[in-house]
């Protein structure tokens, strides 16, 4: 694998600053003199305490301007491998962080007091969902659904314990008290288990990873030589994306570590609004092909998912998709077309290339309710295209396009209709260049 590494590149990057209002002394010839020649420098130590005591913060009782501090953070990871002569593997992964923190605050006998703090951000990261990427899925069921539901007692025993609370209680649907199955807490590793395949007594029960999956790129060229009788290229592509993101995160400005919530769950330290897993085959295969005579052929499979959670109702958007490509190609050399027109004995020589694409996408999203048997389609579709398309090259700057696309859609929802668009006609290209 060592032998075989074309390139490896890693790149972080890091941003952070901080806002502090009411400092009171002069910061010197372009701010270096105060607070500190560090934080003129970028240094993130947390100074405001400091500045309070030495008297540097106002201690004017109406001010209301509010303390900030930001931090962003971006790793990325790339490689190519190439085991072997024609096989060419591409490897990725990444994690992008940000949050923002701020504060109004107080100053009294040089005591610096915190008052509404505010944290919030955002969070991505790369996954792999490949364990349950071809589970038994449709309208009415899902595995990975049922999986989750089966998780979520599971994981509530997992913070009762890591809480060491020793005389356990349990609620009705046998869950513990502070725990219950619509707990933020149980319900995000509970869905990061189902979803991704990953051990439920193993998920991590914090969602802010420090660990990106990896995903992959791999073309096979090889087999261009085994048959270099009939084709002179075949190529074989596969492509793997899955990435995990939470689209918000705030803290709970109510949270006290044995504190209860109006749902009698332990108040949490950090809400989260929604969070997904979305994933690609892009291709699951592709087979492209060309023969010796310029025939060229070609076999597309596309696998797409997502799936949400959103916190806020305890509802999970599942939504699929599959497409099939087929194309064929053809390229006739030195076309001999006889016209009027032409000033060469009446004819014109150039190349005619024909092509012709047939596709089917099928695709569906379903939402899911975790506290009552009820799944909705909510979108959805089967779509059937046709492209056709010729065009022919009259003489060096004068060109001839056909085109003939057909596509129909299907909804799945009754209250969208079938639509069919058809599209056709010619187009003539000059070039006024030499």
């Amino acid at each position: 694998m060592i032998k075989g590494l074309k390139r490896f590149r890693i790149n972080y990057t890091e941003n952070s600053g901080k806002v502090i209002p009411g400092y009171t002394p002069k910061i010197g010839f372009f701010g270096t003199s105060k607070p500190t020649l560090g934080f003129v420098f970028g240094n993130q130590r947390n100074i405001r305490y400091e500045l309070a005591k030495k008297g540097y913060l106002t201690n004017f009782s109406e001010f209301n301007e509010q303390f900030q501090q930001v931090f962003n953070s971006r790793f990325e990871m790339s490689a190519e491998i190439q085991l072997f002569k024609n096989l060419k593997i591409d490897l990725n992964a990444n994690r992008n962080y940000s949050n923002n923190y701020s504060e109004n605050y107080r100053v009294e006998n040089t005591f610096y007091q915190s008052l509404n703090p505010n944290f919030y951000g955002n969070f991505s990261i790369s996954s792999n969902m490949l364990r349950t990427s071809f589970n038994k899925k449709s309208m009415d069921q899902s595995d990975s659904f049922d999986r989750m539901k089966e998780n979520l007692k599971i994981i509530s025993l997992r913070l009762i314990n890591r809480k060491g609370i020793s005389n356990i209680e349990f609620d009705d649907q046998g869950f513990p008290i502070g725990f219950g199955k619509n707990s933020q807490e149980v319900l995000i590793p509970s869905f990061i288990s189902a979803y991704t395949g990953t051990d439920v007594q193993d998920v991590g029960l914090n969602p802010i990873s420090d660990r990106p999956k990896i995903n992959w790129s791999i073309q096979y060229d090889g087999l261009s030589e085994a048959f270099k009788d009939i084709f002179s290229r075949i190529s074989l592509r596969h492509s793997y994306r899955s990435n995990f993101t939470i689209n918000n995160f705030q803290s709970n400005l109510n949270y006290n570590e044995n504190s209860f919530n109006s749902s009698g769950n332990y108040e949490s330290k950090m809400f989260f609004s929604n969070i997904s897993l979305v994933e690609q085959f892009n291709p699951l295969i592709q087979i492209d092909l060309e023969l010796k005579n310029s025939l060229r052929l070609s076999f597309d499979v596309i696998k797409d998912r997502a799936i949400s959670l959103s916190l806020a109702n305890n509802l999970i958007t599942e939504s699929w998709g599959n497409e099939y490509s087929i194309g064929l190609g053809y390229r006739a050399r030195n076309l001999k077309l006889w016209s009027r027109f032409s000033s060469n004995s009446n004819r014109f020589i150039g190349d005619l290339n024909t092509k012709l694409d047939f596709n089917i996408r099928k695709n569906l999203t379903v939402i899911r309710n975790l506290n009552i048997d009820d799944n909705k389609v909510s979108a959805g579709q089967s779509v059937f295209s046709l492209r056709i398309s010729a065009d022919y090259a009259l003489n060096r700057n004068f060109s001839t396009i056909f085109f003939y696309d057909h596509l129909f859609s299907k909804y799945e929802i009754s209250t969208a209709f079938p639509q069919t668009n058809i599209r056709s006609g010619f187009t003539l290209r000059y070039n006024f260049g030499n």
